[in-house]
């Protein structure tokens, strides 16, 4: 089974090196990788090409880009990764191991069709820990996944869900409540690495209640575009 890693940027020319490095790694464990560019003003195209990496370039939004990019890939799995977040060692074959049909471990269950992993948040505050583990264990109780997680699935679960819904904000939510009918998520404990500047910037607790309150609207029938609004 090959993976196929997709990745959204905007305007990360600054964070590119580090981000490069990571995905060199991840090409060297037999990744396929792809770029996916929303009309970046900065040099983020130029730098990421210059470097050998396959760049698609498509419309503005989150969730646009990764179908952009699923549709350009060529792996039986795909994993969606943020451009700020970074995956474990051997992070590729634990993805293809989760997904194998012998990995199901109950007979009544059907084999995960996608999963994630657990999370963890880099930053000056103590509470991003406490806010990672309230992150992994409501993922595990609910079956849903955010991006933050690396959400990976395989092709044909993907396409049969329509993608990721071209809405500004909970695409990752509505992804993971499409792929549940189709089977429980594989929630894998090895950690992502993802940045805490969301966080920090607003103060830690503060976007705690917000995201919280955003969910609960979303649930409740609020668009997903009166929510992106709140959330700007």
């Amino acid at each position: 089974m090959r993976l196929s890693v997709v990745v959204p940027m905007l305007n990360e020319a600054a964070a590119l090196p580090a981000l490069l490095s990571h995905l060199r790694q991840l090409q060297a464990d037999g990744a396929e990788v792809v770029l996916v560019d929303g009309g970046s003003h900065d040099d983020s195209v130029m730098l990421a090409r210059a470097a050998g990496f396959t760049v698609v370039e498509a419309e503005r939004g989150r969730a646009r880009q990764m179908n952009a990019g699923a549709q350009h890939a060529h792996g039986d799995i795909v994993l969606f990764l943020h451009a700020d977040t970074r995956l474990p060692e051997g992070a590729m074959q634990q993805v293809i191991q989760a997904l194998a049909p012998a990995s199901s471990q109950e007979a009544h269950r059907p084999a995960p069709v996608w999963g994630r992993f657990d999370v963890h948040i880099s930053g000056r505050s103590p509470w991003l820990r406490v806010v990672a583990r309230m992150m992994n264990l409501r993922s595990r109780l609910t079956g849903i996944a955010t991006g933050d997680q690396a959400i990976f699935v395989q092709r044909g679960a993907f396409e049969s869900c329509g993608g990721f819904p071209e809405q500004p904000l909970m695409e990752d939510i509505e992804l993971s409540r499409r792929l549940k009918r189709l089977s429980r998520p594989a929630c894998l404990r090895a950690r992502a690495l993802t940045s805490g500047r969301r966080w920090e910037s607003r103060g830690v607790w503060r976007t705690i209640v917000l995201m919280w309150r955003l969910r609960l609207a979303y649930w409740l029938g609020a668009s997903p575009e009166s929510i992106a609004k709140a959330y700007r």
